[in-house]
């Protein structure tokens, strides 16, 4: 939902600025929902400084915060906050991009794997450790992006690694190839790393085939709305300011 205020209503255009909980669609970038956003708020006149709290992976839907005005000043606080996703991984098969940006390789039978090892491997994850970014992703490296020297072809092989926590990482259903999880981690996880770790684990490989985050910190996906709905209330807000 939008910001919450005393009165139990909502606002896109407090003095203090607003917390915006999207719920970003699939394909699109985090700076595509923020530069939508703030084009609303433009074509109405009301003037927005607006920044988003974390990045969500184009592949990937669901819960993105943008804070608005002075809100924009808590944005590094709410990085920090614990994230939440449902998703599916595909075993027995591998993709460059460790999800389905780019096309499978290396397939083989997954028929051989039984539940108690799929979720034994999940399990096996739980605890602190040592991540290092994906090619595809949104790290810098010398002014680049690494997915953008990812699209080059090139190869970055020192990426710093980053210490990361999993709490949860329950599997959900089974359905070979495809395993449905949900997973809780710390700021900085990558989950297509853990796709293809996971993938790893059990001798055939796996990539994320499909993910949707659910929460960051108290924030929740049920209270996040559409672009075109916050847009809508964007204009509404403007029309009652005049």
């Amino acid at each position: 939902m939008l910001t919450m205020v005393s009165d139990g209503s909502m606002t896109v255009h407090s003095e203090d600025g607003d917390y915006l909980l999207v719920d970003k669609p699939l394909d699109w970038t985090s700076f595509d929902v923020v530069a939508k956003i703030r084009g609303a708020y433009k074509r109405n006149g009301l003037q927005r400084k607006i920044g988003h709290c974390g990045t969500l992976d184009p592949r990937a839907t669901g819960l993105l915060i943008l804070a608005t005005g002075k809100k924009t000043k808590t944005i590094s606080s709410l990085e920090m906050l614990d994230k939440a996703y449902e998703g599916v991984i595909r075993l027995g098969a591998r993709t460059v991009s460790l999800d389905t940006e780019t096309p499978e390789y290396a397939c083989c039978d997954t028929s051989h794997l039984s539940d108690e090892e799929i979720r034994a491997a999940a399990e096996s994850f739980l605890g602190s450790q040592l991540q290092q970014p994906p090619m595809h992703s949104a790290v810098w490296h010398n002014g680049q992006r690494l997915y953008e020297l990812a699209r080059k072809g090139q190869e970055v092989p020192e990426r710093k690694t980053r210490q990361i926590e999993i709490y949860q990482f329950d599997i959900t259903a089974i359905s070979l190839p495809y395993v449905y999880f949900y997973i809780k981690v710390s700021k900085g996880s990558y989950i297509r790393v853990i796709a293809d770790e996971f993938g790893e684990k059990l001798g055939v490989g796996g990539y994320l085939d499909s993910l949707r985050r659910v929460s960051v910190g108290h924030f929740n996906l049920s209270g996040a709305m559409s672009v075109s709905e916050i847009i809508e209330e964007i204009a509404q807000a403007a029309t009652i300011e005049e």
